[in-house]
């Protein structure tokens, strides 16, 4: 045992400037890394916050991520990212007499800059708003679960588009209505 500790010692002894720089160029690597890191976080981590008013025609909603704000059902959707989606939940009730389909719209897109001012652009092209239960029968006072998603994209051009406008948030209307056609 004493002859394999000698041993590492003694590699040790003849090593240390290597592993010393080995040491040095490590820790140097982490903290650029860790730099670098938090420079890029504070340039390039781009984000919308959003609301969407919620409109009903021929079918009430209720329950899950909805909130009554002023009289007005808002889904708040929170922070967004480009290139990433975010989903809401709720209940749907159809209001209708006739079995009829379920659809869904948005209208009213408002996007802002930091000193809430209006920003003109194509910015709508660039997010989507699906639903699971979008063009489902609904038949009269049927309740179902809905989950909406919200998607933005990533491309290069929507990242620059957010920059150079100082985009910060938007809100649109989301309608939800049964159609007897």
């Amino acid at each position: 045992m004493k002859h394999k500790f000698s041993s590492v010692t003694e590699f040790v002894r003849s090593s240390r400037k290597t592993i010393l720089l080995i040491i040095i160029v490590t820790i140097t690597t982490i903290i650029l890394h860790t730099l670098i890191s938090i420079l890029l976080y504070r340039v390039n981590h781009q984000y919308i916050s959003t609301l969407g008013n919620l409109r009903t025609y021929g079918v009430e909603a209720y329950g899950g991520n909805i909130t009554l704000v002023e009289g007005k059902q808002i889904i708040d959707w929170g922070t967004i990212y480009p290139g990433s989606s975010i989903n809401r939940s709720f209940n749907i009730q159809s209001k209708s007499n006739v079995e009829a389909t379920l659809l869904i719209e948005t209208a009213n897109w408002t996007f802002l800059d930091s000193n809430e001012n209006n920003v003109t652009g194509s910015f709508t092209s660039n997010m989507t708003l699906t639903c699971n239960k979008n063009g489902s029968t609904i038949s009269p006072d049927e309740k179902i679960p809905v989950t909406l998603t919200l998607s933005a994209e990533s491309s290069p051009e929507f990242i620059n588009a957010i920059i150079q406008n100082d985009l910060q948030k938007f809100s649109f209307d989301i309608i939800l209505y049964a159609s007897e056609e």
